[in-house]
């Protein structure tokens, strides 16, 4: 009564906190009133984890573009069938007379390439070399041994027993694989990729059935995969 002060000031004032805090701060629910029913919202101002998943996705397809096209490239090889993509120039490190380089790349199996020299290391070291007219992406090579594929022309020559392929990109960087070839005629079929290939090289690395003025002897050489 003195200090004329009340006795009960009753709740302090509210103070608005910073903005800084408003954002992550969310509103107190209202308890419902006794003998009301609450109303159900029908739409929820959306919090920061909305805004924040569409900024995440934003930049990872932002990210995966450069990449897409190559995705798509190798799904349609996975499921595609490849196609024949004949090369258009042949040569050869040597050959025999009647049995050229472009023998192997005709489509006929019973005409063969074979290399000048014979004897016990006929072939190797031996090259066949072709060009594409246009790059293409290759995914399969498929090669017939010997001099044909019925089995007693077959054994007449030597034939491939290992092959190193070399595949020469249009920016000049090259790939290799190894194949070991089976001893036996019809064709062989390898997994053999490249993409934007302008060139290819088979080398002989070892033959069978060499010996004594016998040549070696390589049908057909076909590529399968992708034009442009």
């Amino acid at each position: 009564m003195r200090c004329a002060l009340l006795l009960d000031p009753g709740p302090p004032p509210d103070v608005r906190p910073p903005w800084w805090r408003r954002i992550f701060r969310r509103r107190p629910r209202r308890a419902p009133v006794a003998g009301t029913r609450p109303r159900r919202r029908l739409w929820r101002r959306p919090g920061l984890a909305l805004p924040i998943v569409l900024i995440l996705l934003a930049c990872g397809v932002w990210f995966a573009l450069p990449h897409l096209s190559g995705w798509l490239g190798l799904a349609k090889d996975e499921t595609g069938t490849p196609e024949a993509v004949p090369p258009t120039r042949f040569r050869a490190s040597s050959t025999a007379p009647g049995h050229p380089a472009g023998a192997a790349f005709d489509g006929f199996n019973n005409r063969y390439w074979s290399p000048a020299e014979a004897g016990p290391d006929t072939g190797v070291g031996q090259y066949l070399e072709c060009d594409f007219e246009q790059p293409v992406r290759v995914l399969k090579v498929v090669l017939f041994s010997g001099a044909s594929a019925r089995k007693d022309e077959f054994l007449d020559r030597a034939r491939p027993a290992r092959i190193t392929v070399r595949l020469t990109s249009a920016d000049g960087t090259s790939v290799e694989r190894k194949l070991r070839l089976k001893d036996q005629p019809g064709q062989q079929t390898f997994d053999l990729r490249g993409s934007e290939i302008v060139r290819a090289r088979l080398t002989t690395e070892a033959a069978y059935g060499a010996g004594r003025d016998r040549r070696l002897a390589l049908a057909e050489v076909e590529f399968f995969g992708r034009r442009p």
